[in-house]
């Protein structure tokens, strides 16, 4: 078992102190978006003390540090453990399947495309489902909504404007309204919003943030249902002015969770974290495909290519007594969560069947096995290799302490 420190990524969507509160640092005075804790080979973690980052250590060491059974069926440590801090909202975008990642990481590499480069879609060979837990009150886009609701929406939303702007939304209702199941109609709609002119996404979008200030100023007839979408609505459209992105997140089911609460999300769910902190872990990826609400590269077609349109609202999953185990239906991680604020957690004990990675949030825990122990207080995160064997946990700050155990997936 030994600390480990992480590598912090500036995105401008990023909160401006939440990681350095974390860290126990003076906040740098730009945004700090993620705080990763693996061995991504753009950004590994190192190993304090050690002349070697995580990566490094797992390609020279495989088996003692991830199991012989996790290095052959992955290669490595096959999770990404993260802090998120958004304090704007990120862009829309979906992650691809497994296979779609595969075909797509090859395509570029065959294009000559490089890695690192500001127009490439494909970071990686991996699929990246996640799961986002929140540390704050944390609010979210995710997954299309039931096409009936989209279309009373819309509708609604049309019904408060007046003149042209009436006008522009007319499009968008037809659309809404034609023939064909929820996820086919969802597909053709989200395709021609956009493939739209700029100058018609503009107007589309305008009109739509003029009726969500309505909303903020008054009740408007049929949209009092849809208040948390208005809202975001408008702030949205103040981050990013006339982007068709505006649009397309009110096709998106709106999801509020509180601190504790966490959704995951399978590939192809197209979603929008838009504010808060959260602990994220995922598949070893970094592959995400954008459509609007960014500066970064857009890859319109790819992105349609790997949207599941079918609508779905990923569960709620709330934790259940001081250590809960999140849902995460897939064999490379899970997360338990231990939380001592409301009632002891006790002294568990582990076997690691494959590497591990442990987070702390708030206060101080100690890690023990045969080889020794080590201390792990707020801000910091210990790794447990395979080899540690058996360890326990120990609260060394009763009443105050939240940790975070990564781990990969059941059976593994």
């Amino acid at each position: 078992m030994e600390l480990i420190t992480g590598v912090v990524r500036d995105y401008d969507w990023g909160h401006h102190d939440a990681i350095a509160s974390l860290l126990g640092r003076e906040p740098p005075g730009h945004p700090e978006a993620e705080y990763w804790l693996g061995a991504h080979p753009s950004a590994p973690s190192q190993i304090v003390g050690r002349d070697r980052n995580l990566a490094e250590v797992i390609a020279q060491e495989p088996v003692p540090v991830v199991g012989r059974e996790v290095s052959e069926r992955f290669g490595g440590l096959p999770f990404l453990l993260k802090v998120l801090a958004a304090e704007r909202p990120l862009s829309i975008q979906a992650h691809p399947s497994l296979a779609q990642a595969k075909a797509g990481f090859a395509r570029e590499n065959e294009a000559g495309v490089d890695v690192a480069a500001a127009n490439r879609s494909y970071r990686d060979d991996n699929h990246k489902p996640e799961l986002i837990c929140a540390l704050t009150p944390f609010e979210a886009k995710c997954g299309f909504r039931p096409l009936a609701e989209c279309r009373r929406l819309i509708g609604a939303m049309a019904d408060c404007l007046k003149g042209d702007q009436a006008d522009v939304l007319g499009p968008l209702t037809d659309h809404l309204h034609a023939e064909g199941t929820d996820d086919e109609v969802l597909s053709a709609v989200v395709s021609w919003l956009l493939r739209l002119p700029a100058d018609q996404a503009r107007a589309l979008a305008d009109a739509a943030t003029e009726v969500a200030k309505k909303c903020a100023d008054s009740d408007q007839p049929g949209l009092d249902e849809f208040g948390a979408e208005m809202v975001w609505a408008v702030r949205i459209a103040e981050a990013f002015p006339g982007d068709i992105g505006v649009v397309v997140a009110l096709l998106l089911n709106h999801v509020s969770l509180e601190p504790g609460q966490a959704i995951f999300l399978e590939a192809g769910n197209l979603h929008s974290y838009l504010r808060g902190v959260g602990v994220e872990l995922m598949a070893n990826s970094d592959n995400v495909l954008r459509g609007g609400l960014t500066s970064k590269h857009i890859d319109v077609d790819e992105l349609l290519s790997v949207v599941n349109y079918q609508p779905s609202l990923a569960p709620v999953q709330s934790p259940a007594g001081p250590i809960h185990q999140f849902n995460t239906p897939v064999p490379e991680f899970s997360l338990t969560r231990l939380d001592s604020t409301g009632e002891s957690f006790g002294s568990p004990s582990y076997e690691p069947a494959g590497p591990e990675i442990i987070l702390v949030t708030a206060g101080t825990i100690r890690l023990g096995c045969v080889a020794g122990s080590v201390v792990v207080p707020s801000g910091s995160a210990a790794l447990v290799c395979h080899e540690d064997g058996p360890y326990s946990v120990t609260d060394e700050t009763p009443g105050q302490t939240v940790a975070w155990r990564a781990t990969a997936g059941v059976g593994y």
